[in-house]
């Protein structure tokens, strides 16, 4: 998905948010619910990155208390061409990671203790690549203010429920409420999961150019898929709203490639980084018979 879709479905949330606000409101009501869009996503941009580490209590990274991993994600920053992130560890069992933060300069990246046990220095490269790469994109960004707008839908659609609606002021009553309180935030869910989804494709895709090896990520998704599903994530089950930032969704093993999953499915990601390693060897086979010798597909370990 390019950004001006991309946009297109923010702008649809952000629209969505409004109407709700209408029509439990009517006009104030519509104006409410701007005002408090605003609000959050301003907070949202300033602070997104400290509220989602907090969330999952993360603890920075440095070359003393965490040297391997350090140094394989400021490896993969020079080859991406991005300033070091701050780094961070959660100390949790289920392997998996994310990246948040505003933009390429106020960014970070964290994995769980899980995901570095469980993979070998290759595989954590590759998940590494692809989280440099939603910080390259301004995925990160754009997940967490989605994130942000859409617990607001929910937070005012209940707040609807609750006071019934305003008819007096063109609201909708009892009952419109109560189909608002629940169309909304299905609503609001599949617009979020849509962008997250997309992103996840084009996350992956520039990860693998990143460490120069596809495979070293299709490898890591396949036991992270597999490692998620054994191991629950309560961090991440008290704070559903950023499930969609992680690698692999930390909620469930759900392998369901469609409207209501928050992640594409890892079968499918898994093939097209095979796909697109097959282009490259395809590729450097036809240097190779053009010049005669042996090229590399090299990353920054060899």
């Amino acid at each position: 998905m390019n950004y001006t879709k991309t946009a297109m479905l923010l702008a649809a949330m952000t629209a969505l948010f409004m109407g709700i606000g209408y029509l439990l409101g009517g006009a104030g009501g519509a104006m409410i619910a701007f005002i408090i869009a605003l609000g959050m996503n301003l907070f949202s941009y300033w602070k997104s990155d400290k509220m989602v580490l907090r969330m999952h209590n993360a603890v920075e990274a440095h070359e003393e208390n965490a040297p391997e991993f350090f140094a394989i994600v400021r490896g993969l920053a020079e080859a991406a061409d991005l300033p070091m992130p701050a780094v961070y560890l959660i100390k949790n069992p289920q392997p998996n990671a994310f990246a948040t933060g505003r933009n390429p300069e106020n960014a970070a990246v964290a994995a769980t203790t899980g995901l570095l046990e469980l993979l070998e220095p290759e595989e954590v490269a590759g998940v590494m690549a692809h989280e440099l790469a939603h910080i390259q994109n301004r995925d990160t960004l754009i997940m967490t203010m989605t994130a942000t707008i859409a617990g607001a839908i929910s937070m005012i659609a209940n707040f609807g429920l609750f006071f019934g609606g305003n008819r007096n002021n063109n609201g909708i009553g009892i009952i419109g409420a109560i189909l608002a309180a629940i169309i909304a935030p299905m609503a609001a869910g599949i617009v979020q999961m849509a962008i997250s989804r997309t992103r996840e494709y084009a996350a992956d895709k520039r990860g693998a150019e990143i460490c120069n090896h596809p495979l070293w990520l299709a490898s890591a998704l396949k036991k992270i898929a597999s490692g998620v599903s054994k191991v629950e994530n309560m961090d991440a089950e008290r704070n559903p709203a950023s499930a969609h930032m992680f690698i692999i969704n930390p909620l469930s093993g759900a392998r369901m490639d469609n409207l209501f999953s928050t992640h594409p499915n890892t079968d499918n990601r898994i093939a097209a980084l095979r796909a697109m390693e097959q282009d490259w060897d395809q590729t450097y086979d036809e240097v190779d018979d053009q010049h005669g010798g042996e090229s590399q597909n090299a990353g920054p370990w060899g």
